[in-house]
């Protein structure tokens, strides 16, 4: 008998939508959904007609956290998925999370339901979340005597006060969707956040892919450093955008709206995320 796929992927005009597909456990975490995580990043990487992404969970949830029914029966899990490669900076629990962060495309996590723990380090490492107000969400591994260690203390640092992540981080408590935007961990709230994704997709894919590209890794690169290193990969990376094809494109697009426009080339083999 044929298996379901735990984390579902399909491509449609340019977007890539990655499922969550553990609907009866509420998308618990478990070995599989982990690593196919990383591997359908990784495909992403690879695919150049991809523009962008949305991250979405079947069912009643985005995502509960880990599912530690599966790991009481499974202990090799944590210490095989908690060691990493010595040239390897991290491991395959922060790899499942992180790995969003670091593709080429932008990237829209669509969450409804719950979204705990695990869940909440993964749509903290995408570019974008839109929430249902009444969604619930929680930095739930305090309750269970841990820390967040899926690169929560990376993506963090970046959306919110070291006060409101320390509090969230300390008493695990649950808190919605509208909280969660004027916390600054949700971009936005929606009645339909699904609906706004795709929008919010389609306007992106009408984009020089390579600007994109080079505008995600501009920011990752720059946000919160210092005026001169952030003035030189400004720099750096413009130059590279002038020389290519879809620049030209872009140009000739601009300069002829009411025209029939041209269609871009797939995103450049340039690997803007190289470090």
């Amino acid at each position: 008998m044929k298996t379901r796929a735990k984390v579902q992927f399909e491509v449609i005009d340019n977007i890539g939508y990655v499922s969550l597909n553990r609907p009866d456990k509420h998308n618990g975490l478990d070995e599989e959904v982990l690593t196919s995580l990383i591997q359908t990043a990784q495909r992403i990487r690879k695919d150049k007609s991809i523009r962008c992404v949305i991250l979405k969970g079947n069912g009643p949830s985005f995502c509960a956290g880990l599912d530690f029914g599966y790991v009481a029966k499974h202990p090799f899990m944590v210490p095989k998925f908690f060691s990493k490669f010595p040239w390897s900076k991290a491991n395959t629990f922060q790899r499942a999370a992180h790995i969003w962060r670091e593709l080429p495309v932008p990237v829209i996590a669509v969450v409804h339901g719950n979204c705990f723990g695990g869940g909440m380090q993964i749509i903290l490492a995408c570019d974008y979340r839109i929430a249902e107000p009444g969604a619930t969400l929680s930095i739930l591994e305090m309750k269970w005597g841990l820390i967040p260690d899926m690169s929560g203390m990376v993506t963090l640092s970046r959306l919110t006060r070291i006060d409101i992540a320390q509090e969230l981080t300390m008493t695990g408590r649950f808190f919605s969707g509208q909280e969660g935007a004027e916390y600054g961990v949700i971009s936005k709230v929606s009645d339909t956040p699904l609906a706004e994704a795709q929008e919010m997709a389609r306007v992106i894919c009408e984009k020089s892919p390579d600007a994109i590209a080079a505008a995600k890794f501009l920011f990752k690169k720059t946000w919160k450093k210092d005026t001169r290193m952030a003035l030189f990969w400004e720099r750096l990376i413009q130059l590279r955008l002038l020389v290519g094809k879809n620049r030209r494109i872009a140009m000739h697009n601009a300069m002829h709206e009411e025209h029939e426009q041209k269609t871009f080339h797939p995103r450049s083999g340039f690997n803007w995320f190289s470090s």
